[in-house]
């Protein structure tokens, strides 16, 4: 189920602003790799909380 979530939500953003999209990942692409690691690491550490937030 939680796949299927992540798939939902990365799939909404190219569909709803192609364009947007588009010129967002140039710009990623310009990013160091060390840069592109902090943001990963940052976007797990805010889904970490935000699973121990959800009541289950």
């Amino acid at each position: 189920m939680a796949l299927a979530l992540v798939l939902i939500i990365e799939g909404m953003f190219p569909f709803v602003s192609p364009r947007r999209y588009r010129k967002l990942m140039s710009e990623i692409l310009q990013f160091d790799d060390s840069h592109i690691r902090k943001i990963g690491f940052m976007i797990m550490i805010i889904g970490l909380v935000l699973l121990f937030l959800i009541p289950r």
